[in-house]
């Protein structure tokens, strides 16, 4: 199991911190009203549900895009969120040093959000369901990506997978999982192309580090 580093020290204490604090609040005052506006929601379009009168959802704002990663529906969802952040983000903030490692995980969060509203808003104009976005699973997606690439060889064991497998052979696999999931709408009630966004963001930020991508960095690095 690795050491706890810093940051991840720090973001998993501020969700943890957050859940909680919630759930004692709940208890003493009505607190739906204001925990909604900083969960994701689709934007308004015209002719969605979200424009038509009499609906009463908050909407989007651009705020949401970074707190939604704090909120979690369920002890068993922060728990599975948290162990993943500890697990893989650890090993990655201290190959990468923490400023590196912040930047990435707002990135790949950030990333998740976008296509994650993009997906929903699509969905909300066909007359679909307007429904919320939590969760840091799309910035663990990201570190997921990244644990693949800079430990592609180590071996991982899980719970729900108790075979060895190589981390860059799983990240593959649950990358397409997440895919043909998302497509087929198997599963409801899961983000999965936040899922999705947060391993693509993390790709091309990671790329971009490397000097892969078309625009430059100041220096390479890593390879």
């Amino acid at each position: 199991m690795p050491p706890l580093s810093r940051i991840v020290g720090v973001l998993l204490a501020l969700n943890i911190g957050i859940y909680v604090g919630i759930f004692v609040l709940a208890r003493m005052i009505d607190l739906n009203g204001v925990t909604e506006y900083f969960a994701l929601w689709p934007v308004a379009v015209e002719g969605s549900r979200m424009a038509r009168p009499g609906y009463a959802g908050p909407g989007f704002w651009l705020w949401q895009l970074v707190t939604y990663g704090f909120l979690h529906g369920s002890n068993l969802h922060l728990l599975v969120n948290m162990f993943a952040l500890w697990m893989f983000g650890s090993q990655i903030e201290r190959l990468w040093g923490s400023t590196h490692f912040l930047f990435y995980y707002f990135f790949c969060l950030v990333g998740a959000g976008v296509a994650q509203v993009l997906v929903t808003t699509m969905e909300t104009a066909g007359g679909g369901a307007v429904y919320p976005t939590i969760g840091a699973s799309g910035a663990v997606f990201g570190l997921l990506l990244a644990f693949g690439m800079m430990f592609p060889n180590v071996k991982l064991v899980l719970l729900f997978f108790p075979v060895p497998i190589k981390a860059k052979y799983f990240v593959v696999l649950y990358g397409l999982l997440e895919l043909t999931l998302g497509v087929t709408g198997t599963q409801s009630g899961v983000a999965h192309f936040a899922h999705l966004g947060g391993m693509f963001f993390g790709l091309l930020l990671i790329q971009f580090w490397r000097g892969k991508l078309p625009w430059k960095p100041k220096y390479i690095l890593y390879r």
